[in-house]
């Protein structure tokens, strides 16, 4: 941490009224991870909090103002952490710091006994949320947008991009047809913004969160812990309160199939923007292939005809 990184996340935390007086010697900073944004736990005595700063170039495609309204719903629904104080013009965010918990990833995804049960489970909770979020996720509009951005900057599509989401307009008019209910939802379920104690899970970071078919969060959390049929199975049944249907099971791997297809170009747009967290041409290049792989899995029609059955 650099002089100049500490004041400013304290210029940040001291609009929380408590925390006004906080001075560098005051203070425990510590740069947490985060792929587009600054992430920060600040220890103050005994009281712990997590200092969010947007990473330049995220107001482009990140509405700030629904992030944090969607933010404090999700902690008034007991499954993420009180905001304490954020600025919808900047973006800049002060939460409560959840104690006693590990941060997820996928090896523990698969190896700490029951999380995909716990994951379910958090995502239900959320998805009950008593007030909606704003923000209505729309898969192919989303998808649209982004190219839109990427028109805007130098970087090439994948060799194949465009004839499978011409491919997947069967999918586009199919879901049309057979809307999943909208709920507030995540959208974005990395393993890490999924924290674990062993007997219940938090969720944090809503910067893409909006109404959307519950389904989209389970499908992509299963993409990004590279859960197993059978944990998906776990996790279903545990956010079902029963063993999932065709119908079910199918609408979740056709959003593992979208999922990989929207955020390939997302990981685009990081790397046309310089984004030096990781090789973003790899993880793009990565999710396309898996998508293209889950679409031509001849299992793949077969869940598509359970969502139209369904």
């Amino acid at each position: 941490m650099t002089k100049n990184n500490t004041e400013q996340v304290l210029s940040v935390l001291r609009n929380v009224e408590s925390f006004g007086g906080v001075t560098p010697e005051t203070v425990t900073v510590e740069r947490l991870g985060g792929l587009t944004n600054l992430v920060y736990r600040v220890e103050s005595g005994e009281r712990s909090v997590i200092v969010r700063i947007p990473g330049e170039g995220t107001e482009s495609y990140i509405d700030r103002a629904v992030e944090i309204h969607n933010t404090r719903i999700a902690a008034a629904a007991g499954v993420s952490a009180e905001v304490l104080w954020a600025d919808p013009d900047t973006g800049n965010m002060v939460c409560d710091c959840i104690e006693g918990i590990v941060t997820m990833t996928p090896d523990l995804f698969r190896s700490r006994a029951g999380s995909p049960a716990r994951a379910g489970a958090a995502l239900r909770q959320l998805h009950d949320a008593r007030e909606p979020f704003r923000f209505r996720f729309e898969l192919f509009s989303m998808i649209d947008d982004y190219l839109k951005v990427l028109s805007t900057k130098k970087t090439d599509l994948p060799e194949g991009y465009a004839q499978v989401v011409a491919e997947a307009e069967p999918i586009k008019r199919l879901l049309a047809e057979k809307p999943g209910d909208l709920v507030p939802s995540h959208c974005d379920p990395l393993c890490e913004n999924f924290l674990d104690d062993g007997t219940r899970m938090w969720i944090v970071d809503y910067e893409y969160s909006g109404m959307n078919d519950p389904l989209w969060d389970l499908g992509d959390l299963s993409v990004e812990a590279g859960l197993s049929d059978e944990q998906d199975i776990e996790m279903l049944t545990a956010y079902f309160g029963q063993a999932p249907t065709p119908e079910q099971i199918g609408r979740t791997v056709i959003y593992k199939a979208m999922c990989d297809l929207l955020w390939t170009l997302w990981g685009l747009i990081q790397h046309a923007d310089g984004n030096p967290a990781e090789d973003f041409w790899a993880y793009s290049t990565g999710r396309f292939e898996r998508c293209k792989a889950l679409m031509s899995d001849p299992a793949f029609a077969g869940h598509v005809e359970a969502v139209r059955a369904g």
